[in-house]
């Protein structure tokens, strides 16, 4: 982190005083630029579909869920009513074959919550790959070196925050990102967009 904001002030240090943040057609030039990355998922149309999409799912594998929990207690019930009808070991063999059911079922539930976070994780990604070429196309536009998260940002002036201006151009761009030819959670293809800084 330290890194970060050396090279950050050693870059403002190194420019002409009084054109740090110059202006053209309206647009700040600046060799830094800070944006939302949470923001840019939650306000674009595109990463609004991949939410909407990804909450569906998510809605449908609780619902999943409540449905076998309602199924497994109504089970455990009926076994507590046979046990009185039943010899000790007719009941341990019933029992033993519930519990392994059980465990069974909690972790195909497991997995399917973690294959569901890891479809998430991969569905952010893509976004975050795709809209590259965009932020890129902005940062030549400014004139920039580097675009920052804000929140790895300890103190910036918000003229430098691009945020909405990107949320603008990525949704007059990709739309809800349903024809760039990829899914919500598919990785697109290789690009080469612009290099986030990552605290060290």
């Amino acid at each position: 982190m330290r890194l970060i904001y050396s090279l950050l002030l050693m870059t403002l240090l190194a420019m002409p005083a009084g054109s740090s943040f110059a202006q053209t057609l309206g647009q700040v030039v600046s060799p830094v630029l800070t944006i939302d990355r949470e923001a840019l998922f939650a306000q674009t149309r595109f990463g609004q579909r991949i939410a909407n999409d990804l909450e569906a799912e998510s809605n449908a594998l609780a619902e999943e869920t409540r449905k076998i929990e309602a199924a497994l207690e109504e089970e455990e019930r009926s076994l507590t009513a046979k046990r009185e009808t039943l010899t000790p070991e007719e009941f341990r063999v019933l029992a033993d074959a519930f519990d392994e059911k059980v465990v069974a079922l909690r972790t195909d539930r497991d997995t399917a919550q973690n294959n569901f976070v890891q479809r998430y994780e991969d569905a952010q990604r893509s976004f975050f790959q795709q809209i590259g070429p965009v932020l890129g196309q902005m940062m030549q536009e400014r004139g920039a070196v580097v675009i920052m998260d804000k929140r790895s940002v300890l103190l910036s002036v918000n003229a430098i925050d691009v945020t909405e201006d990107a949320i603008e151009r990525i949704d007059s761009t990709l739309g809800d990102g349903t024809d760039n030819g990829q899914a919500g959670g598919a990785d697109p293809e290789p690009q080469d967009p612009p290099t986030e800084a990552t605290p060290e």
